[in-house]
């Protein structure tokens, strides 16, 4: 007989489905165990235009930034970020004077502190001095000194009928006095 025509009495044997070999993409996938703790190390946000102060690095004087600034290292005077995020890492040593719109301490700080939306003192954190903010977090295990003086955040301001924080006068107010040497004309 031929290779071609077998006899039908034959049982043909079903076919074995072929496994292909695993590919470099399907590697067996492990899901690590998670902490239920939240605490999380910053690490600085280079991506979204941020500066960073090394743990190598030791500054005296004052520094100004119009972005957010991760100082890991040791700063002596004042930090200004008025509308940025400053966080002093695990590293960090500070004697200085800080304002900035939010700061987030996992290292020593000796000096007052003015956040003008939020101050966040992390386990490991320690600050002495006073403390201006709008909202503060203090985590178990953090050390603090000083005072707090919780301020009210300033409301978006609004225009028009929407700003219903003041009320207005039913009449409205005289108006100034004009000095000798300024010209008024009539209304128009």
């Amino acid at each position: 007989m031929s290779m071609w025509n077998k006899p039908k009495d034959e049982p043909v044997p079903p076919p074995r489905p072929v496994n292909p070999p695993p590919s470099p993409m399907e590697t067996k996938k492990e899901i690590p165990p998670m902490s239920s703790t939240a605490f999380k190390t910053p690490e600085p946000e280079v991506s979204r235009g941020s500066a960073t102060i090394g743990k190598a690095v030791k500054i005296v004087g004052q520094i100004f930034s119009k972005e957010d600034l991760y100082v890991d290292g040791d700063v002596e005077g004042t930090i200004e970020l008025q509308d940025n995020k400053l966080t002093i890492g695990p590293n960090g040593k500070l004697v200085a004077g800080i304002r900035a719109r939010e700061v987030v301490i996992l290292g020593g700080v000796q000096g007052n502190v003015e956040a003008s939306d939020r101050l966040d003192i992390r386990k490991e954190g320690k600050l002495i001095g006073d403390i201006k903010t709008a909202r503060i977090v203090i985590e178990d295990g953090a050390y603090f000194k000083g005072s707090i003086d919780i301020v009210k955040a300033e409301p978006v301001k609004t225009t028009g009928a929407l700003q219903g924080s003041t009320p207005r006068p039913a009449v409205a107010p005289a108006p100034a006095p004009l000095s000798p040497n300024m010209a008024t004309t009539g209304p128009k």
